[in-house]
């Protein structure tokens, strides 16, 4: 599990139930009309907004922030370097024992069997490109739907406190109906506001950490696959890499 996101989405719900409950009553703030309104029209207008296939993308996107990325950039860096060594000391059919160990990476395995079967440089630079490119592409969207729903919440709020309003207004000769009205007005533009800066915002950005980071872990592959598809020395590789990684990141495989 990623800590960082758990904890941090769990103490901010935590701090606004611990508000509620030294402010008043707890149950005060969970209006079933309001809820219906902020979490249901959310979800209606947001779906509106793309396709099935993108809100499906988007759910298994939400879901695997709350996982720690398998491996960082300079883990990357350190194993394709190994890989880039075997190679030269022995030969690039020597990668083929390597396969099994890579079943949790996908990408690089895609990259090695490329170099393996002795394909093109240039070939396997563009259809790793081409793949990266929609992964970006594919968490961009991703991103994209809790970007959207972040945007429609607040919306979605203010309708509902219009709808209260409306309704605490055409009923002013009945005390009893004044409450539950005002309440719908006050309760929708609070969810509104809880759901977009407290959920879909930060998990957005979350996505788009690790969809970097991602990026930045499978560009260290395909440089490396090209660099062992040109047998080059594996301190050129090195060289290379740290190019693509930041100041933090740089690996000494030699040193």
């Amino acid at each position: 599990m990623d800590l960082s996101t758990l904890i941090g989405l769990s103490t901010g719900i935590l701090l606004i139930v611990i508000a509620t409950v030294v402010g008043g009553t707890p149950a005060a703030f969970f209006d079933l009309p309001a809820m219906l309104i902020v979490v249901g029209g959310t979800a209606a207008v947001t779906a509106v907004s793309f396709t099935a296939s993108e809100l499906a993308s988007a759910w298994r996107s939400i879901i695997r922030t709350f996982s720690k990325p398998k491996i960082g950039p300079r883990d990357a860096a350190f194993l394709i370097m190994r890989l880039a060594e075997r190679s030269r000391r022995n030969s690039i059919l020597a990668l083929q024992g390597n396969l099994p160990e890579l079943q949790g990476e996908p990408f690089l395995k895609k990259a090695v069997q490329l170099v393996r079967d002795g394909t093109e440089v240039e070939d396997i630079e563009k259809l790793l490109t081409s793949e990266l490119n929609a992964m970006v592409d594919r968490h961009r969207k991703s991103a994209a739907v809790l970007r959207r729903a972040a945007e429609v919440a607040p919306a979605m709020g203010l309708i509902g406190t219009l709808v209260g309003l409306v309704q605490m207004l055409g009923r002013l000769d009945d005390p009893s109906t004044i409450g539950p009205a005002m309440a719908v007005a006050l309760l929708t533009t609070f969810w509104g506001a809880v759901l977009a800066n407290m959920v879909f915002m930060p998990l957005a950005n979350k996505m788009e950490r690790n969809s970097n980071e991602e990026a930045l872990v499978n560009s260290v592959y395909t440089l490396g696959a090209a660099s062992i598809g040109r047998k080059e020395n594996p301190r050129h590789l090195e060289a290379l890499i740290n190019t693509l990684l930041p100041p933090a990141h740089r690996i000494q495989y030699f040193d």
